[in-house]
């Protein structure tokens, strides 16, 4: 019986979760309500307070559960991938398609959360601040491993990954940022273009890259 209720309070605690993700990419994560999330979901308020604690609480984990939606459509897949340059094309080819279906209403969730809370100081903040700078750190460090392999054009060093990896972010928020507000869906396509020129300026082999980015999917 008592693995029945954790059951069903982790069950609750999911439910909750996606849609306060959906409802945070939209509106933001002050826009999230434990009344109002109950009311819309047919549960008790009271469970819902149980689960969560406070709106903060509920904020903080709501950024954590969409990490996990991220890794699982983002990082994860490519994890097996060898080191190189087409393993970060993939990656950032991942990341067009993440933000281009909408696996989020408002397209990627932590840009949308960290425009809303990056002059705000606290908790949820530097939540926020976490996970975007672990996002940065990641891409470059597959940049650095692409180094390490050889798949870099002489004279292209470790100095110039970081600010590879900044320009590289850069075009796929630009891309999103643009189809969310325009519902534009080429956007995604000039910023594939820009990524694999920038990959191909510093490829030691431009030609195991692709010429043109595959076509974003429309939203599912």
């Amino acid at each position: 019986m008592a693995d029945g209720r954790v059951e069903r309070g982790n069950q609750t605690r999911r439910t909750v979760l996606d849609r306060t993700m959906s409802i945070a990419s939209v509106d933001g994560l002050e826009g999230l309500s434990l009344g109002k999330i109950a009311a819309d979901l047919g549960l008790s308020k009271s469970g819902v307070f149980a689960l969560f604690g406070s709106k903060e609480d509920l904020q903080l984990a709501t950024v954590r559960a969409a990490v996990d939606v991220f890794v699982e459509q983002v990082v994860r897949p490519v994890r097996q991938d060898p080191a190189g340059l087409t393993k970060v094309w993939t990656v950032c080819e991942r990341w067009l398609d993440y933000s281009g279906r909408r696996i989020f209403p408002g397209g990627c969730f932590f840009y949308s959360v960290s425009a809303e809370f990056d002059a705000r100081p606290g908790p949820v903040r530097d939540e926020i601040a976490k996970v975007r700078a672990d996002w940065t750190r990641y891409i470059e460090r597959i940049l650095d491993e692409a180094r390490l392999v050889g798949a870099f054009r002489d004279g292209v060093g470790a100095a110039d990954v970081p600010q590879l990896a900044f320009e590289v972010i850069a075009l796929m928020e630009l891309a999103n940022a643009h189809s969310v507000l325009h519902d534009d869906p080429v956007a995604y396509e000039r910023a594939g273009r820009g990524i694999l020129d920038r990959l191909r300026a510093v490829a030691a082999a431009p030609g195991e890259l692709p010429d043109r980015p595959s076509a974003v999917s429309s939203p599912s």
